[in-house]
């Protein structure tokens, strides 16, 4: 795969069937005709900014884009003076990009380097990234009206740096050659004691998975706890990713302290299913409940909680609010 890299990079660069800055999706009035430029373009610029940075050294992307707008590398969103005016956030009048100080580089030539450099390059292999979570990572949007009601202008804001690897060195033409990093694939030992001691240098992705599923303790041990994979678990995050992670990384096989462990968490995070949000309604007494709850046309839309509580899911309220009427009843305030 690795050698299709390059030509799948160079092949992206020149063929916009997509554009990426579609995947800001809290700027509105995209769409819009003539409010665009061509993606191509867009593309070439912050490929030739990539091609500037050294290789195997961290960049922060803030200092990228200093970098960039320096350089005049410019991979301008608004097609012309008046497109930022029918771009917005949340309201198309109050939220509009066209007042002043509302489209700053950040905003729109920024966030678009950075759908790049995580969508596509990254995931090519061209550059590592150190990536976290995007809420409250950057404020740069927040002086915009309706950012309030944002945690995050993109998903893209918990890129804080980036490294240009020899991959990516080769695909944009840095190199003439490739030859793939030899990786110690065995630097985990894990303990007994559910302790994981690194007992080589580790790359940053693996201290980053590390640890999301357990405590950085000391310098060069990681401690796994139910607890922290619990927390693992309720961010959507794969038990059975970190497992196999451990197994490849360690010379010996995992102690039955931690496969013990892991197979209690499995257990009790299946015992219980998100099926949703409801509302919760309360009735005069418990015969009505019971009425309601048992009606024909009501019992499928419902669920009786204790003896005079009824939760009705979101999809099913619209229907549920009409049945009710049929039965004779109105839901109050």
């Amino acid at each position: 795969m690795a050698a299709n890299q390059p030509v799948l990079w160079q092949r992206w660069l020149t063929h916009a069937v997509i554009d990426e800055f579609n995947r800001i999706e809290e700027i509105k009035g995209q769409r819009i005709a003539n409010v665009l430029t061509a993606a191509k373009p867009r593309r070439e610029v912050v490929a030739k900014a990539l091609a500037g940075c050294e290789p195997g050294t961290w960049i922060a992307v803030d200092a990228l884009f200093t970098r960039m707008r320096r350089a005049r590398l410019n991979p301008a969103i608004a097609r012309n003076e008046r497109a930022p005016w029918k771009l917005y956030l949340v309201d198309a009048e109050y939220g509009s990009l066209g007042y002043l100080g509302f489209h700053e580089w950040e905003i729109l030539e920024g966030r678009y380097t950075l759908a790049v450099l995580f969508e596509y390059a990254a995931t090519l292999g061209l550059v590592d990234v150190c990536y976290v979570r995007p809420a409250g990572e950057r404020d740069d949007f927040r002086d915009n009206w309706g950012s309030d009601e944002l945690d995050s202008l993109s998903r893209y804001d918990g890129l804080q740096s980036i490294r240009l690897n020899a991959l990516g060195s080769y695909a944009l033409g840095l190199t003439g050659t490739y030859e793939p990093a030899t990786v110690d694939s065995q630097p985990l030992k894990v303990l007994p004691n559910l302790d994981i001691v690194a007992t080589e240098h580790l790359t940053a992705a693996d201290r980053l998975q590390l640890s999301a599923w357990a405590e950085h303790t000391s310098d060069h041990v990681w401690t796994v706890s139910a607890s922290k994979l619990h927390t693992g678990l309720d961010a959507g995050r794969d038990l059975t990713e970190f497992v196999t992670f451990l197994t490849e990384r360690s010379a010996h096989e995992l102690p039955n302290t931690l496969t013990t462990l892991v197979e209690d968490v499995t257990r009790r995070a299946g015992q219980l299913r998100d099926l949703g949000r409801a509302r919760v309604i309360e009735c005069a007494d418990p015969a009505v409940a019971a009425l309601i709850a048992r009606d024909r046309g009501l019992r499928s839309l419902c669920s009786l909680v204790g003896d005079r509580h009824l939760a009705v899911s979101e999809e099913h309220e619209l229907k549920f609010r009409k049945a009710l009427v049929k039965l004779g009843y109105v839901l109050g305030s």
